[in-house]
């Protein structure tokens, strides 16, 4: 039976990471034949990675880990774009990755098939691929609207970032204009954010296929629109979900009964969970507004809060007395385990930055989202969610860090109408749920295009 080494390169956020393990587990008991190297990618940023891998992989013999050189963050003043950083990071990593790859290839059966599976930072590698003889993918760990706005890039100049005057967006797979106020910072970033876009999306052409973790009953309309295009083919996937939990280093076990418990305790679909990923935080005068309208919404609610108020100053960020109101009515934590949370029945709904592992975990459990995208693409997949898709609630679409406040008013209308099991939405996120779980069974959509993928990469089995 001829073998198949897979060596993705993913991305080092969590966000990218989580998504590409559960992708490699999926793959290896998919097909018996593929084993999988993952070249690991040590960023200042992400201390807690290493371990948070380790875990992962540790009952499963057929994905080993091997860990790249450390080298020199790139200077400081790359930071103004987030995107760049990581561009100018990855590109660093080249000759490592090359040494590497280089190794595997020599100590090697020669019959072995060698593929590359690399994230969307990573696309700078496809070059090394070409040089050794390795055919490369990417694996795309947001959706295809994104990829669809992503193609359009390379037509425009390297230098001709987007601006807010810019006339709305005709994107392909898009039923509606778009707006330049809700496409990523990083195209309007002068400072290397829109270059580093533009030289990513450059290298899409040059791989066999595209994997995003998606489904098509979520967005065949764009799949469709991607199809007829002269880029590689797309196979949808998703959604690629950790059922599991992976227990967060930061959330100890007692913080995690805590949660749990008071859960327990509380009515079916009458709570309000408020989360707004890994990097998403606010400023003191923003925290009142969001504690005020929940006080004035009478909703029951979950809130992590980074950096959780401490003794010094809760009283400061908060409202008076609203700690001793919240007794009965709330609980704030610094860290939350988001799994367990959107599947336990008391929660009712999901105040979300829309990243898209948030909004794909809230779909499989069947709960609707109130929209406060806050970076990276997500007013993009807020506006899908809300404008294409009628799956989310809309309180904002073009909410960025640094953005005026969102007064109290605001936010109390929105977790009202976030919790209205009559809405629209409702129904329709309860069809959605059904959808993405038939999509990665026997015989699902992306249990199809998964067997499509390897038999592109390795041949029929």
């Amino acid at each position: 039976m001829q073998k198949a080494e897979l060596i993705f390169i993913p991305a080092p956020g969590i966000g990218h990471l989580g998504s590409t393990l559960d992708f490699a587990k999926r793959l290896i008991n998919h097909d018996n034949r593929i084993s999988i190297t993952i070249l690991c990618i040590k960023f200042p940023f992400t201390p807690f990675d290493d371990s948070y891998i380790r875990s992962i992989l540790a009952s499963q013999p057929r994905i080993q880990l091997i860990d790249l050189p450390e080298v020199d963050p790139p200077q400081q003043e790359l930071l103004k774009s987030p995107e760049y950083y990581i561009y100018a990071f990855i590109e660093s990593l080249i000759p490592h990755v090359k040494s590497t790859l280089e190794t595997i290839l020599s100590s090697s059966d020669s019959s072995t098939i060698f593929t590359l599976v690399l994230d969307f930072f990573c696309m700078p590698m496809v070059d090394v691929g070409k040089e050794l003889g390795i055919p490369s993918y990417m694996f795309l760990t947001t959706n295809a609207a994104f990829l669809s706005f992503m193609l359009t890039i390379p037509k425009r100049g390297i230098d001709d970032e987007f601006k807010d005057s810019d006339p709305e967006l005709l994107i392909p797979g898009f039923t509606n204009p778009v707006p330049p106020r809700v496409l990523p910072d990083a195209a309007f970033n002068k400072d290397g954010g829109y270059f580093s876009y533009h030289k990513l999306a450059q290298g899409f052409s040059d791989t066999k296929g595209i994997i995003v973790n998606t489904f098509s009953e979520l967005e065949q309309h764009v799949i469709d629109a991607l199809s007829v295009t002269q880029m590689p083919p797309v196979y949808a996937v998703g959604p690629v979900i950790d059922l599991k939990g992976q227990r967060n280093p930061n959330l100890d076990q007692a913080q995690h009964d805590k949660i749990m418990k008071w859960l327990d305790n509380q009515p079916k679909s009458s709570v309000v969970y408020l989360c707004f990923g890994s990097m998403g935080s606010f400023g003191p005068s923003q925290v009142r507004e969001i504690a005020l309208a929940l006080q004035q919404s009478g909703v029951r609610f979950l809130w992590a809060m980074r950096p959780p108020p401490t003794k010094d100053n809760a009283k400061r960020i908060l409202p008076e007395g609203f700690l001793e109101w919240m007794e009965d009515k709330g609980m704030i934590c610094g860290w939350a385990p988001q799994i367990e949370v959107l599947a336990h029945q008391a929660i009712g709904g999901f105040v979300s930055h829309c990243g898209w592992n948030s909004i794909l975990e809230s779909l499989w459990f069947g709960v609707p989202i109130l929209t406060w995208p806050i970076y990276a693409e997500q007013q993009l997949n807020a506006f899908r969610m809300v404008r294409e898709l009628e799956l989310a609630i809309e309180l904002r679409l073009d909410y960025r860090s640094g953005s005026d406040l969102v007064l109290a008013e605001e936010i109390e209308k929105g977790l009202r109408n976030l919790m209205c099991r009559d809405s629209q939405v409702y129904e329709k996120v309860q069809k959605m749920k059904g959808f993405a779980r038939k999509a990665v069974l026997s015989c699902g959509s992306s249990f199809i295009s998964t067997g499509e993928l390897i038999q592109d990469m390795i041949g029929k089995n």
